[in-house]
């Protein structure tokens, strides 16, 4: 089976390509390589990869339309998993643009590109963020989502509906995957564990928003990986009790599904500073700060249909999550050995929990 891994250079992108790699897949990784954060740690992300004959890297952009469709015409791809995107909440308060250009208009080459040349099955990354001003906990597929507080969850409730439309008039297969708070080695420069890291590490503060009120359903890589591994061999059908009188937001009469991946197991913000502080053994300078705009003070996933459909729960706790995460972060950045490459990449944006 070919299967094409968009955002193949990001976090989990990289992922999950070695993973369906060691299972004797092959791989066409698709990435624009942006400066969003330092283009290094997506390259050596690739190099891991560039190790497997059967991966093949391709350097383009979503929204480039024409080189899109020339990769579908050239390349018999079987299945196609979408983790391309302008990711960070608070990075699209600033610039908006550039999620209009990834997480739309990109989004919608895709699926006009899966679309003709009839791919078997289109899993595509959503986010917890697209729920929004909901308070019900735990959050589920089956609730409605229309209100979203940033830009970046707008795109993605919007790649929802975009998705629904297509399965709905073309009958291409296609699951959405609302991811909570993915942390974990390889991880992205901007989210809160890589950048805390950083900072304790060379005796900075850290910024602790809304106060440490916050709880977060923290979620390991792997386990991401492994939810998404067994969704793409499962490709959707219709849900033939669907009815319009009562419309179930998490499937349809058409071959759509919805799954949300977290932990299941909401920590609190400053359980999940404690545990990192005694994974690094030192103690960090907290700088208590409001919520941000964008930001909600919970998220907790519902997975009871990833469980029954999938046979698959994320299992691994944040003690054994985080302290994987330290010692990649002390090998990659050799601490000990030489303070200044310690401290990591330079991440501009802000602390992203979600």
């Amino acid at each position: 089976m070919k299967i094409l891994i968009t955002g193949a250079a990001g976090f989990i992108g990289f992922h999950l390509a070695k993973r369906l790699l060691e299972r004797g897949e092959q791989i066409i990784g698709l990435d624009n390589l942006n400066n969003y954060y330092e283009v290094e740690l997506k390259q050596a992300r690739l190099v891991q990869l560039t190790n497997y004959p059967q991966f093949r890297f391709v350097k383009l952009d979503l929204a480039d339309r024409a080189g899109l469709t020339e990769l579908f015409l050239t390349e018999k791809i079987n299945r196609v998993v979408n983790l391309a995107a302008q990711a960070g909440v608070r990075y699209s308060l600033e610039n908006p643009y550039a999620y209009i250009d990834s997480n739309i208009v990109g989004f919608i080459n895709l699926l006009e590109n899966c679309r003709q040349q009839h791919i078997e099955h289109l899993v595509f990354a959503s986010s917890s963020s697209v729920y929004g001003l909901n308070t019900k906990m735990p959050f589920s597929v089956h609730h409605n989502v229309d209100h979203p507080i940033s830009l970046y969850a707008a795109t993605k409730k919007a790649n929802e509906l975009m998705a629904h439309t297509y399965a709905h008039l073309f009958q291409l297969p296609v699951t959405g995957l609302r991811f909570f708070t993915v942390y974990g080695p390889w991880g992205r420069p901007d989210m809160a564990l890589f950048k805390f890291t950083k900072a304790i590490l060379a005796n900075e503060p850290i910024e602790v928003y809304n106060y440490g009120q916050m709880q977060r359903d923290f979620t390991y890589i792997d386990d991401i990986v492994e939810g998404v591994a067994r969704v793409l061999k499962r490709i959707p059908q219709p849900n033939l009790k669907w009815s319009g009188d009562s419309p179930d937001p998490g499937s349809s009469l058409a071959p759509y599904r919805l799954y949300n991946i977290g932990n299941n197991n909401p920590v609190a913000l400053m359980t999940f500073i404690e545990t990192l502080e005694q994974a690094l053994g030192k103690t960090a300078i907290k700088q208590k700060m409001p919520l941000q705009a964008g930001d909600v003070p919970a998220t907790y996933a519902d997975i009871a249909d990833l469980e029954k459909e999938v046979a698959f729960k994320p299992q691994t706790s944040i003690e054994v999550g985080i302290n994987q995460f330290v010692t990649w972060y002390k090998n990659y950045y050799q601490c000990g050995l030489e303070s200044k490459t310690c401290l990591g990449l330079h991440a501009p944006r802000g602390n992203e929990q979600n």
